[in-house]
């Protein structure tokens, strides 16, 4: 799916959002650069595997907070974290690894992700990538776990320190 597939899949559900298109950009930094409206509200996305490569997590959190790895593993009940590589970004999620979405996981043909999100999301606006890293969608937290529960994957919403 691509950006334009993103958009079509989100009008089919009835979703609102707000597209904003720029250069491309590959971390929270570069974001920090461009001048669109709204680039506080864009979440960070990690993708990341166990360390027998049995689970797939795709992490979501506001901008600028880091992950423990080590506590986010006590905390969604997985074995050792690592960052999944980008030959696993392409073939699980669809996307590069400068496009990783929350989105992404209806790229996922096994439903092997599980989608885990900061619970400093909720009842909020977010901006996520729409499968490509050249613009962002604006979309609230409930409707972005909408679009995931449509695809079946399991979600997990927790405080990530």
């Amino acid at each position: 799916m691509n950006k334009q597939e993103t958009y079509e899949y989100l009008n089919k559900l009835n979703i609102d959002y707000e597209a904003v298109e720029h250069e491309k950009v590959y971390t929270i930094n570069e974001i920090d650069n461009l001048n669109i409206p709204g680039k506080e509200k864009i979440a960070k996305n990690l993708f990341l595997r166990d360390d027998k490569k049995l689970n797939y997590y795709l992490v979501t959190l506001p901008g600028h907070k880091k992950a423990d790895l080590k506590s986010l593993r006590k905390e969604i009940g997985s074995r050792r974290l690592s960052f999944a590589n980008d030959k696993d970004v392409e073939n699980i999620l669809g996307v590069s690894a400068g496009s990783v979405t929350p989105i992404a996981v209806i790229n996922d043909k096994e439903n092997k992700v599980i989608s885990v999100f900061d619970k400093e999301l909720k009842n909020k606006i977010i901006g996520i990538h729409p499968m490509e890293n050249s613009a962002t969608v604006f979309i609230s937290f409930d409707d972005l776990i909408k679009s995931i529960k449509d695809h079946q994957n399991r979600i997990i919403i927790s405080e990530i320190r």
